[in-house]
């Protein structure tokens, strides 16, 4: 059995090589033990990351992950997921994923038996159907309840802006403004509590690197809405001439920089992943110095490291690594800037 060792390490320190590897943001360990115990097993780094991240699904990780957590503005919980292969540059991809339970397992099923990357909503849901995943609710008495009291706190917080009624103090429907102004103080409606998203990077023995990601996306979300976890480059990028990274928080910025497509091509270039990762936090952070969000790099010599933005409320970020010098789950931690 996987035994559970917790390590506090300086951003600098965590350039440790070891050949397989698994990293994966948050410390969600059964996750990781998961993936390890897939390799060790015989299975490829795409056996491994659809496997670590289907069991953060069934465990409903922080309830950021899997069914029952952040309904939309209807009260529902939609998933959304993406898996990719470093070899072949191949990519499976869905979102906004309706009454199927394995979000990352329809998103392999994408890249294996289509020549699409990416399907989303409802056709999402009858291709997973037709590819026979089972169909069943994805709301659960947490969720409902969360829906519940939101409707009455008057729909507070929402992510709408420009719009009447005041989105501020009450519910929709809503209209668009004729004149678009900007609040002095923007309000921000991610928490960082709610520990969004996993994403996981396995390296094979011999450099193949494989990246997944799995979500139920931003609580009270506007129906349709799709993040940064499913999008190639965004919520995670994988290439075995380079290694791999993941990224969670705020996707609805974060999605905007290709923060994981990044941090790869810093490492092609010969960069370092802990560099990588702070470098591509520290281009998001120009634009936007408070926004929440971090990332974890790793490359095809077994090195890897994480970075995080610093803000109230949130100065360090917790992940999950596994390699053949412990053979053991580390929590490690990272210090944000």
């Amino acid at each position: 059995m996987i035994q559970r060792v917790f390590v506090i390490i300086c951003l600098f320190r965590l350039n440790q090589a070891a050949l397989p590897l698994v990293i994966n943001t948050w410390n969600f360990e059964n996750a990781a033990n998961a993936a390890w115990s897939a390799l060790q097993k015989g299975g490829s780094v795409l056996d491994a990351v659809e496997r670590g991240c289907a069991q953060c699904e069934l465990e409903q990780c922080d309830g950021s992950v899997g069914f029952g957590g952040s309904p939309d503005e209807r009260g529902e919980t939609t998933l959304d997921a993406m898996i990719m292969n470093g070899d072949t540059m191949e990519v499976g991809a869905v979102a906004d994923l309706r009454r199927v339970k394995n979000a990352v397992g329809v998103a392999r099923a994408v890249m294996e038996h289509t020549e699409h990357t990416f399907i989303v909503g409802e056709s999402a849901t009858i291709f997973a159907e037709n590819m026979g995943f089972m169909s069943e609710d994805l709301s659960t008495n947490k969720s409902i309840a969360i829906f519940s009291q939101w409707l009455q706190q008057n729909c507070q917080p929402n992510y709408r802006k420009n719009v009447f009624p005041d989105p501020s103090k009450s519910c929709g429907p809503y209209k668009p403004k004729a004149k678009l102004w900007k609040p002095k103080n923007p309000k921000g409606n991610f928490d960082p509590s709610s520990h969004d998203t996993i994403g996981m990077i396995a390296i094979g023995k011999n450099g193949q690197v494989a990246a997944a990601t799995s979500t139920n996306g931003a609580t009270h979300k506007i129906p349709g809405r799709v993040g940064d976890s499913p999008v190639a480059g965004a919520g995670a990028y994988a290439d075995s001439t380079a290694g791999g990274a993941a990224a969670t928080g705020d996707g609805d910025i974060m999605m905007r920089f290709l923060p994981s497509f990044l941090a790869v091509d810093l490492m092609r270039n010969g960069a370092q992943p802990t560099v990588a990762c702070k470098t591509a936090i520290s281009r998001i952070k120009k634009y936007y110095p408070n926004f929440f969000g971090a990332i974890i790099c790793a490359n095809t010599t077994g090195g890897y490291g994480a970075a995080c933005n610093k803000r109230p409320g949130f100065s360090q970020f917790p992940f999950m690594v596994v390699n053949p010098q412990t053979n053991q789950s580390q929590l490690q931690k990272v210090d944000c800037f």
